[in-house]
C-alpha cells in the first residue's frame, strides 16, 4: 500500500478520534506555553487530563464494545474499532507522560520560584512531620479503608478515575496486595502547618503513615494508580416514567462500568502492575505506566490558590441597562433584535429575560429548554417562581446530557413540584437546542418574545464558555418556536418553519442547500464567501458540499475549535478553504453560519455543529440573523478575527497537523479574545421591526 493510500492519509477525511488528539494537544500546548500566567498553564493541564479521561470514558469505551460485538466496519477515512484503537493508545500514552514531565520539570520549579512549594513529607521539619500526623490521625485515618486485593477470590471493585495505593505487604514468608482508596471527601492539597506557601499531596500523607493501616505487617512499599471505566451507559426507555427510572439506572452504572485504562506509577514492578491488570480484565496496551504525578486532575486545588498575580485579569462583561431591568426588556427586544455575545456581554440578559417573565403580570406563558443549567440556576429559579405564580410554565428537560443527569433530574422534579409541565424528550434523540419563548398579553394583544443561543441556561459557563445568543420579538421566529415546542411537549409532526431550521427536519438540507447557492453566486458574480465557526466538522456529507464550494472557487473560512475531518488546503480539493482553531482562556463554544449570498448575506447561530449526530439524532435549531450590522458581526468579530489572532490560533495542515500561528516582524501582537473584550455584541446594531 502507498503511503497515500494508508488510513491515515485518507484523501478526503482526516480521523475523527485521531483530529480530537490533536485538540487535546493544543490543550496541552498551552500548559506548556509560558506566555501564558503560571496558574493558567496549570489550569490548562488539569484541563489535558480531564479531557483525556472523559475521551476514554466515552469514546474508547465505544470502540472497546464496537470490538467486542466484533463490528469490523470502517470510518469515513478507512480505520476499523481496532485499528483506532492501536493509534489512540500510542498517541495518548505518549501525551500523558509528556503532561507528567511538564509538571514536574516546568511547572513545578516555576511554581517554586513563585514561592508554592510542593513538598515531600520526608523534606520537612521533625515538628512539622508531627503535626502532619495528628492531622492524619483525626481527619485522614478514619477515611480510609484497605481492601485485598491479592491474594483473593474475587478482585474487589476500584472506581472510576479514583487514585489508590498498591501497598506491598510481607507476612511472614507470604506477600500480599492491598488498594488504599485516597479519599475525594477532603483536599488533596495539604497545607503545611504553620508555612505560607508550603503544601504536601494527600496520597504522600498517606504514604508516610501506611503502617497505622497495617499494624503488625511489613509494609515492603507502595505505588499509585488509577482506573478510567466506561461511563457512556445508553438509555433506551421511552416513556417518562421510565426515563427517569432509566436516569436513576445510569446514574448508579456509571460508577461500575468497565474498566478502559490503568494508569500505574512508572516504578511499580512488572508483576504487581499485572496483578492490577488482570484483575481489571485489561489488555497490555490499556496500562500506561507515567512517572510522575499520577492524577493531574488535582491540580485544579494548585489553580484554586488565592494568587490573583499568577492568573488571567479577570474581564468584565457589559452590562446594558436595558437589557437587565425588567422594566424595559421587552420594550428593547420589541424595538430590535439583539445580539448577544457571552462572557463579552453580561449574561444577565438571559437571566433577566427569563426572571422579568416570572414576574410581569403581563406574562401569561413561558417555555423553556434546558440542557445543562448546572446544580445552581436563578434561570431555573425563575421557572419555578413562574409556576408557583400560576403562569403557564411549560419546560423540556433534557434528562439524557451526558453527566448532567443528576442535576437535570433534580431541576425536572422541582419544576414538576411547583407546577410546570415538564417532558423529558424523545427515546432516540437529545433535545440540544437552547429555546426560550415568552407569551405576554399586552395592550394590542397576545405577542411573544423568544430567545436562542448556542450556549446552555448555565451561569458558571457563560462565564469560561464563549456563546451567542439572540433575543427577538419577530413573529415568524417565535410562531416557529411555538410549534417547535408544541412538538417538544406535545404530539406534533410540524414540519415545515417559517425561519429558523430545525434539525433533523431540514437543518442538514437548509445549510447544504445554502452551500450550493453559493456555489451558483460565485459562478455568476466570482464573490462567493462562507464563513462557518462550529465546535466539530466530521459529517462527510458537508465536507463533501465545502470541497465543492471550494473547487467552484468559493472562499471558505472555517473556524473549528475541535475536531476537524476536513482536510484543507490540498490542490483540486479544498484549494480555497483554510481552518483555524482558537485555545484560549475561554472555551470557544459559539456557533455561526454566514453565506455572503452576492451582496444579500445571510447568518444563522444556533446549538447545531456539523456532525451526523447534530444533524440527524438531535433536536437542534438555526436562528437566522435579520439585523445586516449584526450579520457583519458575526461574520467580521466572531469568525474572521479569529484569522488575525497570531497568539492563540492554530492553522490546519492539509496532513491533519497543527500549527500555532507567529506573530510576524513588525506585527502588532492580536488575540482575538482579548479584543473581543472590546466589542461586545450589544453594541452593533441598527434597528429590526419588532
Amino acid at each position: 500500500m502507498k503511503a497515500s493510500e494508508s488510513p491515515l492519509h485518507h484523501p478526503r477525511y482526516l480521523n475523527r478520534e485521531l483530529s480530537w488528539i490533536k485538540f487535546n494537544e493544543r490543550v496541552l500546548a498551552e500548559a506548556a506555553n509560558v506566555r501564558q500566567p503560571l496558574l493558567e498553564r496549570v489550569k490548562f493541564l488539569a484541563i489535558f487530563e480531564s479531557n483525556l479521561d472523559e475521551f476514554f470514558m466515552v469514546r474508547v469505551s465505544g470502540l472497546f464494545e464496537q470490538v467486542e460485538q466484533g463490528i469490523t466496519e470502517e470510518t469515513p477515512d478507512g480505520l476499523t474499532p481496532e485499528e483506532q484503537i492501536a493509534l489512540i493508545t500510542s498517541f495518548t500514552s505518549k501525551q500523558r507522560q509528556e503532561a507528567a514531565d511538564l509538571w514536574m520539570r516546568k511547572l513545578v520549579p516555576a511554581l517554586t520560584r513563585s514561592r508554592i512549594h510542593l513538598r515531600k513529607v520526608e523534606e520537612l521539619s521533625e515538628q512539622e512531620q508531627v503535626k502532619l500526623a495528628e492531622r492524619f490521625r483525626t481527619t485522614v485515618f478514619p477515611l480510609l479503608t484497605p481492601i485485598l486485593i491479592h491474594p483473593t477470590e474475587k478482585f474487589p471493585f476500584l472506581s472510576n478515575r479514583s487514585l489508590n495505593l498498591a501497598v506491598i505487604l510481607k507476612d511472614s514468608e507470604e506477600t500480599r496486595v492491598a488498594r488504599v482508596k485516597v479519599p475525594d471527601v477532603i483536599s488533596r492539597l495539604i497545607s503545611v502547618p504553620g508555612q505560607r506557601g508550603e503544601f504536601i499531596w494527600l496520597e504522600d500523607l498517606i504514604q508516610n503513615h501506611l503502617r497505622l493501616l497495617f499494624p503488625g505487617v511489613e509494609v515492603v512499599d507502595s505505588f499509585r494508580f488509577r482506573v478510567i471505566r466506561d461511563a457512556d451507559i445508553e438509555i433506551r426507555e421511552l416513556e417518562a416514567a421510565d426515563l427517569i427510572s432509566a436516569v436513576e439506572q445510569t446514574l448508579r452504572l456509571r460508577r461500575f462500568g468497565d474498566p478502559v485504562l490503568l494508569e500505574v506509577e512508572s516504578q511499580m514492578p512488572l508483576e504487581w502492575r499485572e496483578i492490577l491488570r488482570l484483575g481489571l480484565q485489561l489488555d497490555e496496551r490499556d496500562v500506561v505506566p507515567v512517572d510522575g504525578l499520577i492524577g493531574l486532575d488535582g491540580l485544579w486545588e494548585v489553580y484554586g490558590l488565592d494568587r490573583s498575580r499568577l492568573k488571567d485579569r479577570p474581564h468584565g462583561p457589559l452590562v446594558v441597562a436595558e437589557l437587565t431591568e425588567p422594566d424595559s426588556l421587552f420594550q428593547e427586544i420589541r424595538n430590535r433584535d439583539v445580539l448577544v455575545h457571552h462572557p463579552y456581554d453580561s449574561f444577565r440578559s438571559v437571566e433577566t429575560f427569563v426572571n422579568a417573565a416570572a414576574l410581569d403580570d403581563q406574562v401569561i406563558g413561558i417555555r423553556q429548554s434546558l440542557y445543562r443549567v448546572g446544580s445552581s440556576s436563578p434561570i431555573v429559579e425563575s421557572l419555578l417562581a413562574a409556576a408557583e405564580k400560576g403562569k403557564q410554565v411549560a419546560v423540556m428537560v433534557e434528562l439524557k446530557a451526558r453527566f448532567d443527569e443528576g442535576n437535570n433530574l433534580v431541576w425536572a422534579r422541582a419544576l414538576e413540584h411547583a407546577g410546570a409541565h415538564v417532558t423529558y424528550g424523545f427515546r432516540d434523540m437529545k433535545v440540544h437546542s437552547k429555546l426560550c419563548l415568552v407569551v405576554r398579553q399586552e395592550n394590542d394583544g397576545i405577542r411573544m418574545y423568544a430567545h436562542i443561543g448556542t450556549g446552555n441556561y448555565n451561569p458558571s459557563t457563560a462565564r469560561t464558555y464563549t456563546d451567542l445568543g439572540l433575543f427577538t420579538a419577530d413573529p415568524d421566529v417565535c410562531h416557529d418556536i411555538l410549534e417547535l415546542f408544541n412538538y417538544l411537549t406535545g404530539f406534533s409532526k410540524h414540519a415545515d418553519y417559517r425561519k429558523i431550521l430545525v434539525a433533523p427536519i431540514d437543518l442538514r438540507e437548509g445549510i447544504l442547500e445554502r452551500i450550493e447557492r453559493e456555489i451558483a453566486v460565485h459562478r455568476k458574480s466570482a464573490n462567493g464567501h462562507i464563513a462557518i465557526k462550529v465546535n466539530s466538522l466530521v459529517d462527510p456529507e458537508m465536507i463533501d458540499a465545502l470541497y465543492e464550494a471550494s473547487e467552484a472557487g468559493v472562499r471558505v473560512d472555517l473556524v473549528v475549535r475541535g475536531i476537524c475531518c476536513l482536510r484543507p488546503g490540498l490542490p483540486k480539493q479544498s484549494r480555497n478553504i483554510r481552518v483555524v482553531s482558537v485555545v484560549g482562556r475561554l472555551l470557544e463554544h459559539s456557533r455561526v453560519y454566514y453565506f455572503a449570498n452576492n451582496g444579500k448575506p445571510e447568518a444563522f447561530i444556533g446549538s447545531a455543529d456539523m456532525m451526523r449526530r447534530n444533524l440527524d439524532r438531535r433536536i437542534e435549531v438555526l436562528v437566522p440573523v435579520a439585523d445586516q450590522a449584526q450579520i457583519q458581526y458575526l461574520r467580521d468579530e466572531v469568525v474572521l478575527a479569529c484569522f488575525r489572532d497570531n497568539q492563540q490560533a492554530w492553522i490546519l495542515k492539509p496532513n491533519g497537523e497543527y500549527r500555532r500561528v507567529r506573530r510576524q516582524t513588525g506585527e502588532n501582537s492580536f488575540v482575538v479574545q482579548d479584543y473581543l473584550q472590546t466589542r461586545p455584541a450589544t453594541r452593533v446594531s441598527s434597528t429590526s421591526p419588532g
